[in-house]
């Protein structure tokens, strides 16, 4: 070996260190919304958002079981149902009660990894506007939710073909830090038998897993929220900077 050549030493791979920046910027702007004048108006939207997550999680874990995903409906106030049929035991019902719960932590997830890499992210979010616009077809069954989702649908669509990959990236790094605290946003939820909807008090998600295996309500509420920060930390950790090391002749 040349005396000039020397060791190649471990370097920090700068994507990954702006793919870090990018979620910082977006913790930042979300919690920055909780004390600018005006930021109600701006975090309404992600509220609804996380809404879609909920109750779209509960009908793909309805498809999951083999059952049927029959319709959605939300509406202004936040609040939304997802109504499916299946033929499935105690535990299939316990999985669908629980998909809304811990649904957004998985798609959470799913955004932090894609959003490593932009070209990934664009085709990620191509994915989503085409899986909202196939669900508005499909099972949204009120004028909001259709007005709202289809909305979603199209400008996700228009980041993924029309805008730089950075703003496709940046985007995705976004919703999922939105989707990320909506699993606590409304943490209250988890620890209560009952909710109330638009159309009146329902049993909570927590109290039909309670319902269709065993032990009380709340316990069910703390299993999935600590699944929940689990599979966000593991999103996260994906979002690392990742290093090389090692010896290089010549």
């Amino acid at each position: 070996m040349p005396s000039g050549d020397k060791p190649e030493v471990a370097t920090r791979n700068r994507p990954g260190r702006r793919t870090a920046g990018y979620l910082a910027l977006g913790v930042v702007i979300t919690l920055a919304l909780f004390w600018i004048p005006g930021g109600h108006y701006i975090a309404y939207p992600l509220m609804l958002i996380s809404t879609v997550a909920h109750e779209m999680g509960h009908g793909l874990a309805a498809l999951l079981v083999g059952g049927r995903f029959e319709s959605l409906k939300m509406w202004p106030n936040g609040s939304g149902v997802a109504a499916w049929s299946a033929a499935v035991g105690a535990l299939g019902r316990a999985i669908v009660a629980a998909g809304g719960l811990v649904g957004p932590a998985l798609a959470a997830a799913l955004a932090f990894w894609a959003g490593r890499e932009a070209k990934h992210s664009q085709a990620v979010l191509g994915i989503l506007a085409a899986g909202l616009l196939l669900a508005e077809v499909l099972v949204v069954r009120n004028l909001f939710g259709l007005l709202f989702i289809g909305c979603l649908a199209l400008v996700l669509g228009a980041i993924a073909l029309k805008a730089p990959a950075h703003v496709a990236q940046i985007t995705l790094l976004f919703l999922g830090v939105q989707l990320a605290l909506s699993a606590w946003s409304r943490s209250d939820y988890l620890f209560t038998n009952v909710a109330m909807t638009a159309q009146g008090p329902m049993p909570s998600d927590v109290a039909q897993i309670a319902e269709a295996l065993w032990l009380p309500y709340w316990f069910w509420g703390g299993l999935c929220a600590l699944f929940s920060l689990f599979v966000i930390g593991l999103g996260l950790v994906s979002l690392g900077p990742k290093s090389t090391a090692g010896a290089r002749r010549r």
